[in-house]
């Protein structure tokens, strides 16, 4: 009897000091959890992983065009080449991600959290970044053309040669952002809070500044606007 408990007790306590892993094996479904799992190269055309636990896993040079991740974890996961064309990305924490040279076009990304988030030389054409939180993101030589990014929050990124001709910025956050070389032709920036920006080189004709926060911004020919510009840099 004793020797059974001792048995029972040993076997608790390997439970205990080795968690359940993820199944990497299990079939692509909603709140799969594939934690660190090595995925690359996978195609996971429009799967439903909506709500999936992604976190750390490898996802290089999936295909996951037209998936739902709506609600997913991608922290720290790496994505790097992947094809997300389309893909539903509403509210999905992908903060620490590598997404370098990725393909969103016009992805949903409404609400997502992005915070430190590598966007290296990545396609972004068309997406969708409404209240998006960029965050401290490098988005340096991505490609944001016709891009929605109402309300974002792009304080502290890094978005130099970003070319974001047509992109919608209305109300959007980019205090301490680096727009140094950005193309932003036919842009909108109503209302956008610029505050210490640096906008050195940035192309910006035909581009919507009305009631924009130009506070401390360096301006594309190398001044600072003043203390109180607003629309223009005075």
């Amino acid at each position: 009897m004793k020797c059974a408990i001792m048995l029972a007790l040993t076997a608790l306590s390997l439970v205990v000091a080795f968690p359940a892993m993820a199944a990497c094996t299990d079939p692509a479904r909603m709140e799969v959890d594939w934690e660190r799992c090595n995925l690359s190269e996978t195609d996971l055309t429009r799967a439903n992983l909506t709500g999936a636990n992604l976190t750390g896993a490898n996802l290089m040079d999936a295909d996951l065009t037209g998936a739902r991740l709506t609600d997913a974890n991608l922290t720290g996961a790496n994505l790097s080449e992947t094809d997300l064309t389309r893909a539903r990305l509403n509210d999905a924490n992908m903060t620490r991600a590598n997404l370098s040279g990725a393909d969103l076009t016009r992805a949903n990304l409404t609400g997502a959290n992005l915070t430190d988030a590598n966007l290296t030389g990545a396609n972004l054409t068309g997406v969708n970044l409404t209240r998006a939180n960029m965050t401290g993101a490098n988005l340096t030589g991505a490609n944001l053309t016709d891009a929605n990014l109402t309300r974002a929050r792009l304080n502290d990124a890094n978005m130099t040669r970003a070319n974001m001709t047509g992109a919608n910025l209305a109300r959007a956050r980019l205090t301490g952002a680096n727009l140094t070389g950005a193309r932003l032709a036919h842009a909108r920036l109503n209302d956008a809070n610029l505050t210490g920006a640096n906008l050195t080189g940035a192309t910006l004709s035909r581009a919507r500044l009305n009631d924009a926060n130009l506070n401390g911004v360096t301006w594309t020919d190398g001044r600072i606007c003043a203390a109180g510009s607003v629309g223009t840099c005075d």
